[in-house]
């Protein structure tokens, strides 16, 4: 019979799972988190356990490692990982020649320098407050009455930037409010947000030092606007993973999962 490996990344906004089989994606899901770290995990898993005619049920897994915030809260997993240790592996798996990793997720912001084997040399973490985080967004599109995506496409439209110095979110509202009244563009203040987002980046991947080979994982990595203005402050190309880089955690966790549980 065959034999599937499956990661689970309970994550502070959202709840992501990966299954593999010989190696190879052969399911995915990810969901809103809910109160119940344990409701989100057993129903983003089955929601991926669906997707395969083989499987029925969470234990029908040859091995399962759980990752992310609500990690410890997982009683069906086999082993917890850091979300660190299982963004590196997950990144590294999806393209060898990843070095450094820009985490910027729901939470929290993460850079992580990786050796040439995917291994995690340093890594800094930003976890003291949830500027430019997604959290961060969620109020930046509330008061701009967008989607993520059309609050990107809007950024990428401006024809100048308007500085945005508030690092709070609960400041940044007002700052944005602010602006708006005073009739600037709508598309410049959003240049604004990326740029000072980008800079706050930029000054976490400063400390694990930038090599060539970077890639950002984590829900903000659909943000385009926020992409390019990363390039920009990090004066490098970003590398765009093969996989959804919402899933990098989920998929590391499934790696080590395949690589421990086949032994």
């Amino acid at each position: 019979m065959a034999k599937y490996y499956g990661g689970c990344d309970l994550g502070s906004t959202t709840g992501k799972a990966v299954i593999l089989k010989d190696g190879e994606i052969v399911a995915t899901a990810c969901i809103r988190s809910k109160i119940d770290p344990v409701e989100t995990g057993r129903e983003v898993l089955n929601l991926a356990i669906q997707q395969i005619d083989d499987l029925e049920k969470v234990e029908d897994l040859e091995k399962l490692v759980g990752t992310g915030y609500g990690r410890n809260e997982v009683p069906f997993a086999d082993e917890n990982v850091s979300e660190i240790t299982c963004h590196a592996v997950g990144a590294h798996f999806c393209d060898n020649n990843i070095r450094t990793i820009v985490d910027v997720g729901g939470q929290d912001i993460k850079a992580i320098a990786l050796s040439d084997t995917g291994s995690v040399l340093e890594f800094a973490m930003n976890d003291k407050c949830a500027a430019g985080t997604g959290r961060f967004y969620e109020a930046v599109v509330r008061t701009f009455d967008l989607s993520l995506d059309e609050f990107s496409a809007l950024s990428l439209k401006a024809k100048k930037i308007v500085p945005v110095t508030s690092q709070c979110t609960v400041f940044a509202e007002s700052e944005l409010v602010s602006l708006l009244y005073k009739r600037n563009s709508p598309a410049d203040i959003a240049a604004g947000v990326q740029l000072s987002v980008a800079k706050r980046v930029f000054t976490l991947a400063r400390r694990v030092g930038v090599k060539p080979g970077v890639t950002v994982t984590g829900g903000c990595s659909k943000n385009i606007g926020l992409v390019k203005a990363l390039e920009k402050t990090l004066r490098t190309p970003i590398s765009l993973l093969s996989t959804d880089p919402q899933l990098t955690g989920a998929l590391g966790a499934a790696v080590l999962a395949s690589r421990n549980g086949s032994g």
